[in-house]
């Protein structure tokens, strides 16, 4: 008689080397499960610099921090602050702080969920968006990391959600590209009388055909353009989320701080975002033993490349669930190293396992705290 653990290894094993379904594959997530402090800088990246030296964009008149007092985890919730508060940076004095976030993930086509309370008060700006990873943007990212070749709105922008304080409750979604920007056209919304009291799910499916934007399951707007270019369709390479509370000039003299709290954000993919269209299929690619092996919190990943690969890296548990992908990128022929920070995951068995359309690999390395 098999014990449970044997049964549920040998399903997992099953499962991920014989082919997968057709349904939505969680590929990346935060829950912000950890314990209360700063964000994690594995996931995400604090984004401060003034990009033209003295102000951000639209007349906003906030500094962004990496201080926690204008972002933080507790209580299994991500809370990003906006602060009345004289505060200098970069030789410049502003009155307002906040926190603009980027994700250290990249990714193309799939399904965006974000569970969320937006802050209140006239003035405040939440937004939960996505733009180009190739964006060209000084501080952002991506752009630090030398992907920075496209001028906004060419690189693309993707409102998920934006709030005014000035329209209590009314939560927007906007596409912006070169056909439409700035007061775009593009953009559609509704009104969630809870919106600053209660969480709700604000999600996107995005295809190579269109994008589809709802909250709680209604959809607001639709964005499918019947003709599809750089101009209207920007869309078709990876972008990044961006998390923040935007300060207006028109902010309340009454304001003193507000906060959007998040509980979680899940990107999904159909077949783990797997597509031999989108590279050579590996002939040879190989996994090394991680080390150490068992660790705490992090471990090493060693793996090289025979030739240009399309390749999937990912983390799973014991139960077969994949809880993070380290790597979803086009490498080209060598050898490569990463590092997977487990420090928010419990102690256990987990798996990681390397994959193409065709062939994989599987580790199994164990967390000990």
């Amino acid at each position: 008689m098999y014990s449970g653990l044997k049964i549920i290894s040998l399903f997992f094993i099953f499962t991920i080397s014989f082919g997968y379904s057709q349904d939505w594959k969680l590929v990346w997530s935060d829950d912000f499960n950890g314990p209360a402090g700063p964000i994690s800088s594995v996931h995400w990246f604090h984004q401060t610099q003034l990009p033209n030296g003295s102000s951000w964009y639209n007349g906003e008149i906030q500094h962004y921090t990496n201080r926690t007092d204008n972002s933080y985890v507790s209580n299994g919730t991500l809370k990003i602050v906006a602060k009345k508060e004289t505060y200098t940076d970069q030789g410049r004095t502003k009155k307002y702080t906040s926190a603009r976030l980027n994700s250290k993930y990249a990714f193309r086509y799939g399904r965006i969920e974000i569970k969320a309370k937006l802050p209140r008060g006239v003035g405040t700006w939440p937004a939960m968006w996505m733009l180009g990873q190739n964006i060209k943007e000084p501080g952002a990212y991506w752009q630090t990391k030398g992907f920075g070749t496209t001028s906004w709105p060419a690189c693309g922008e993707v409102d998920i959600m934006e709030h005014w304080g000035s329209n209590q409750n009314y939560v927007q979604s906007a596409i912006h590209t070169p056909s439409s920007h700035g007061g775009t056209v593009n953009l559609g919304g509704q009104y969630i009388n809870t919106a600053t009291t209660q969480f709700h799910i604000y999600t996107i499916d995005w295809s190579e055909e269109k994008m589809v934007f709802s909250v709680d399951g209604n959809v607001h707007y639709t964005y499918n353009p019947a003709t599809k270019n750089s101009n209207t369709w920007p869309f078709d390479s990876k972008m990044y989320l961006l998390l923040n509370i935007a300060i207006e000039p028109n902010i309340a003299s009454s304001f003193t701080e507000s906060e959007m709290e998040i509980d979680y954000i899940r990107i999904f993919r159909d077949n783990l975002g797997i597509s031999t269209n989108q590279g050579e299929i590996p002939e040879l690619f190989k996994l090394s033993p991680a080390y150490p092996n068992p660790f705490n919190p992090s471990t090493n990943i060693d793996y090289a490349l025979g030739k240009s690969n399309i390749i999937n890296l990912s983390v799973y548990d014991i139960n077969g669930s994949q809880i993070e992908e380290l790597l979803n990128e086009y490498q080209r022929a060598g050898e490569y190293s990463i590092t997977w920070d487990a420090s928010r995951q419990p102690s256990g068995i987990y798996f990681i396992k390397m994959m193409s359309a065709k062939n994989n690999f599987t580790q199994k390395v164990v967390l000990l705290k």
